[in-house]
């Protein structure tokens, strides 16, 4: 997967003191303020690209977590360096943070956290966090995180953040078979007009552990989840929480269901959405049954390859 760069920078203050009697008293420099800066060029929105990279873009708002003491554990709000501080992208490509971030001391390793998108409230267990699909805006449901857990002194700097995404995604692209030239409501080429694309059996909950960025779904299921259309007719697309136990996609066409159901040597198999892991699915919908025909993987990481079988309705 193509990875986004965040740096976050120190400025210190320095402090020198002298007395009288021509002696010097050395007073040790004082850590003030973390920045965040970031070397990717302006952004008109947040996008996904094709290939499955992210950018930010002006307007974008992250959140950062620090602390001192061990990278293993994530203390609790108030024993926090910094807790849920919203740094957000201008017009002129840097951050600013509200409320500004200071370290601790000079001399304590620091471990931060960076989240996007933000989280409107401090999240009481960092290695517990609520995380839940927002169905009416599937496509900006993305979650990446990035870590620093080698241990940053105030004057090592700057601080580097590389974020990953914790998310899967899932492409469903439609092809049509001649079968549908003449029918009504289709177009002179064979296109029918594609009601939507469900997939069956998915949770949209889960717990993140942002130290690990390992996803755990919740154990409700919704009865489905109609995917978002990028292209009518031809293609759709979601994030969706990494999860087993789905192996169903349904195209409704004229108010009839065509039915997918994935299989591994003639068993049922479920799709294996994975973190960062970008799969589409690419289906031969016919009058009478769905083919399987291939399977395509993004940058984010490989996916599973699928391939083989078909669906009757």
């Amino acid at each position: 997967m193509k990875r986004t760069a965040i740096c976050l920078s120190v400025v210190c203050a320095a402090i020198a003191v002298c007395g009288c009697n021509k002696e010097t008293v050395k007073v040790e420099s004082q850590p003030k303020y973390i920045t965040v800066t970031t070397s990717i060029g302006d952004m008109t929105r947040v996008t996904t690209n094709e290939n499955g990279s992210q950018e930010f873009s002006n307007g974008d708002e992250l959140s950062i977590y620090a602390w001192t003491g061990s990278s293993a554990t994530a203390p609790a709000a108030k024993e926090r360096v910094v807790d849920n501080a919203i740094n957000k992208l201008g017009a002129d490509g840097k951050w600013t943070s509200n409320p500004q971030m200071l370290w601790k001391n000079m001399k304590d390793n620091h471990f931060f956290i960076g989240v996007y998108p933000k989280n409107g409230t401090s999240v009481a267990d960092l290695a517990s966090a609520d995380y839940t699909l927002d169905v009416t805006k599937q496509d900006q449901s993305d979650l990446l995180i990035a870590t620093e857990f080698s241990g940053k002194v105030a004057n090592n700097n700057p601080v580097s953040l590389t974020f990953d995404h914790v998310m899967a995604k899932v492409v469903v692209e439609l092809s049509f078979r001649n079968q549908w030239k003449g029918t009504p409501g289709a177009t002179p080429d064979g296109i029918p007009t594609v009601e939507n694309v469900v997939l069956k059996n998915v949770s949209n909950s889960a717990k993140v552990n942002y130290l690990t960025k390992v996803v755990t779904p919740g154990s409700s299921r919704e009865a489905e989840l109609v995917l978002p259309v990028v292209t009518a007719n031809k293609k759709y697309n979601s994030i969706i929480i990494p999860q087993g136990g789905i192996n169903t996609v349904v195209v409704k066409i004229g108010g009839k269901d065509f039915v997918y159901t994935h299989n591994d040597k003639g068993a049922a198999a479920d799709f294996a959405f994975e973190s960062g892991k970008f799969t589409t699915i690419k289906l031969i919908v016919g009058r009478n049954q769905i083919d399987l025909d291939d399977v395509t993987i993004n940058d984010w990481k490989p996916g599973d390859v699928i391939d083989g079988g078909e669906a009757y309705d």
